[in-house]
């Protein structure tokens, strides 16, 4: 019997009326594989993913195929984003048995767990020298019969092999922490040596790095802006890298010219093919590098910047007018799509869309010559720039995105602007992708420091509030003395949240608590890192879950914490970051001791992959940066309101920012005997900025402040 439509993720509903007896990752779906002694398909995916739709529609809607796998198998279907500590211990698995990963992932399990087979997406006839997926499930029926005791043993020693942690500190004793501390000169030795080969592999014709399939960088982002405001010899390299590759995305098709938001990646390594699903982590991690790059545009003035990071490259690096356009685009694309009831966000908007039963990819967003010709008479537009614009995108009588790159000229761009409501009229006609409306706390986490980030820099408080709602959601829904990693129509549900859940949290927490100065954050930040070091450190290993949390089947998830990034930041970088902050708010040595023993092994990382250690290397960053320490005191108004501008518009990626009356906080260490200036009886807000455990003389004005924050 097919378990999944009483689920509520919406992507193994999508899977509760194929043939397949799909069964929820469980302690049941195991017990009936031990039962019958068959062994386990597990297919892994999640709702925007185009070919898991395709191998939906081509094999499980299969009645052939689905009595075969009800007959031979038991079969379990996973969302990866509900549970990315089985998806991550699997993806390790298939790697290893095939070479290969993404999504569909199809792997096959001794009923115990453990894998013998994998693969990704299986086509209905053989192609290109991939099988079948009907050839497959006979090739591993027949094996499974004729020679278990061989699977088994490739079963076990690759979960042998697989059982290792990636990333160990050398010990966290009781009595305190006692751990290798990297110094800071081979820091910034490893941070140049980073920044010097990612301009190496950077595509100087495109943007970007590597070729097709391009996806956004945006951890290797975050660290280049970090180290762009950083004044080391290769800060304005940096500052190039980081504004080409902004420029190229923004520019291109991959940003959805008309309704905002990044889509997930580029089929094409000019950017001009989108894959159309839209991901929350994605445009949380890009909102975040795109308020960064406005705020080094006053500590590193562009001209200067460009010329000393001159490269071969024809992409213009991304103005500061264009970065607050794409910030205010893809705000009001979260909150007009993927804001929900009670203020948190969805995980992502389908690649396809569904016209009359059948998935057609990108359909909602692409356009005709003919479709934009029509806006132009309604928006007053010439026709005849409204062809140019029309030629210079692409667009012609097929359907195609909208990707203006680098060739609209000043009027065409103005002709274009005219042209937008016209078109978004269109296409509010049309039927539009599903959304994911379930709740990811990392992933709400991660946008809920960048929203905020993003009201304080262009000061808009409505985003403010809607930062303040979703840090509510966080801590009302999510958090009930632990922390869950989803939740559906505000109520949690599953798993325990996993490292990424907690540390990102913890730094979204701090970054609301500094802007609005509301205690109650900072303790909730605090209740988020106790847990963290409490649960997710023991023994000097950094674990992926609860060290001792218990789980169904040897590889139930990934145990331990991969340091290496993915689309997102690692959830040790994470960890590493909110430390960081934590120790600079407390003035705990313990706490940032910890944090530079998770960053002392990337020497050897950035040997590896510089790109893929960006979490890391970005901590390094504000590690290097600080702690700067900035406590603004005084009463409520505008003079304290003008000190705190000063404090957001710094780049420096190492300041933490603490704000009140001034009595005093044995809440918040930071603001502990800070008082602000009596002038008789006048009152006057006052700013204390610390750097390196080094205190100035308090200021009150902005432009004293500025100086100090340099």
């Amino acid at each position: 019997m097919n378990r999944l439509a009483g689920e509520p993720s919406a992507y193994l509903r999508q899977h509760a009326h194929n043939p397949v007896a799909w069964q929820p990752f469980d302690d049941a779906a195991f017990a009936e594989a031990v039962a019958r002694d068959v062994p386990i398909f597990l297919s892994v995916g999640y709702a925007a993913c185009h070919w898991c739709h395709v191998m939906a529609g081509e094999s499980f809607e299969d009645p052939a195929i689905g009595a075969y796998l009800n007959s031979h198998f038991v079969s379990i279907k996973v969302d990866r984003e509900e549970r990315p500590d089985v998806d991550d211990a699997y993806m390790a698995a298939t790697q290893a048995l095939s070479g290969e990963g993404g999504w569909p992932m199809s792997v096959f399990l001794t009923p115990d767990g453990r894998a013998f087979h994998a693969g990704t997406y299986f086509p209905p006839s053989p192609v290109s020298g991939r099988p079948s997926f009907t050839q497959v499930l006979h090739a591993v029926q027949e094996a499974w019969t004729e020679r278990r005791e061989q699977l088994e043993q490739t079963a076990f020693e690759l979960a042998q092999a697989l059982a290792q942690p990636m990333w160990q500190l050398r010990a966290v004793p009781e009595s305190g922490v006692e751990l290798e501390i990297a110094e800071r000169p081979e820091w910034a030795g490893v941070a140049a040596q980073a920044v010097t080969a990612m301009a190496a592999a950077e595509d100087l014709e495109h943007g970007g790095f590597g070729n097709a399939p391009k996806f956004p960088p945006t951890p290797a982002l975050d660290f280049l802006l970090r180290h762009a405001a950083s004044g080391a010899p290769t800060a304005a390299l940096a500052w190039g890298v980081a504004g080409r590759t902004l420029g190229a995305m923004v520019r291109s098709a991959l940003f959805d010219q008309l309704g905002g938001g990044f889509a997930r990646y580029s089929v094409s390594a000019d950017w001009s093919e989108p894959h159309y699903e839209k991901m929350l982590y994605d445009n949380a991690g890009l909102l975040q590098s795109l308020v960064q790059w406005i705020r080094l545009a006053d500590c590193a003035p562009e001209p200067k910047m460009h010329d000393a990071g001159t490269s071969t490259s024809v992409i213009a690096p991304l103005s500061v007018a264009e970065a607050r356009d794409a910030v205010a685009a893809v705000v009001s694309w979260l909150l007009r799509e993927m804001r929900l009831p009670g203020g948190a966000f969805a995980s992502s908007l389908d690649a396809d869309t569904v016209i009359d039963g059948v998935h057609h990819e990108g359909a909602s967003y692409q356009s005709t010559e003919a479709e934009l010709l029509a806006a132009a008479r309604e928006g007053g537009v010439a026709e005849s720039v409204a062809h140019e614009v029309a030629a210079a995108m692409g667009l012609g009588a097929k359907p195609a995105p909208l990707n203006p790159g680098q060739q609209l000229s000043a009027e065409q761009r103005a002709a274009w602007q005219a042209l937008k409501p016209a078109l978004l009229t269109a296409r509010s006609r049309r039927v539009m992708p599903a959304r994911d409306e379930k709740v990811v706390a990392s992933w709400n986490a991660m946008l809920l420091g960048a929203l905020t980030d993003a009201a304080m820099v262009l000061e808009e408080p409505r985003w403010l509030a809607a930062a303040v709602e979703l840090g509510e959601y966080l801590r009302n829904v999510q958090w009930d003395g632990q922390l869950f990693r989803v939740s559906h129509a505000g109520t949690a549900r599953g798993i325990k949240g996993l490292l990424e859940d907690y540390a990102a949290s913890a730094k979204g927490v701090l970054r609301l608590y500094a802007a609005t100065g509301e205690t109650s954050y900072f303790e909730f930040a605090a209740q988020l890192l106790h847990a963290l070091e409490e649960d997710f450190i023991a023994d000097g290993v950094v674990f992926n879950h609860g060290a001792h949390d218990a789980g169904a089947g040897p590889l139930q998830g990934s145990r331990f914490a991969d340091p290496f990034d993915n689309a997102t930041a690692s959830g040790v970088a994470l960890l590493a970051d909110a430390l960081a902050s934590w120790a600079a708010y407390t003035g705990s040595s313990r706490h940032r001791a910890i944090a530079e023993s998770l960053i002392s092994g990337l020497p050897a990382l950035v040997r590896r992959a510089p790109r893929a250690a960006g979490g890391l290397l970005a901590v390094a960053e504000s590690l290097m940066a600080g702690p700067l320490e900035l406590a603004v005191v005084g009463p409520e108004g505008t003079a304290r309101s003008a000190l705190l501008r000063e404090a957001w518009l710094s780049a420096s990626p190492g300041l933490v920012v603490a704000t009140g009356v001034g009595e005093g906080s044995a809440v918040v260490p930071l603001l502990t005997g800070r008082t602000p200036l009596q002038d008789g009886e006048k009152t006057q807000a006052q700013a204390y900025v610390c750097r390196n455990m080094a205190c100035a003389y308090p200021v009150t004005t902005p432009e004293a402040l500025r100086q100090l924050l340099r």
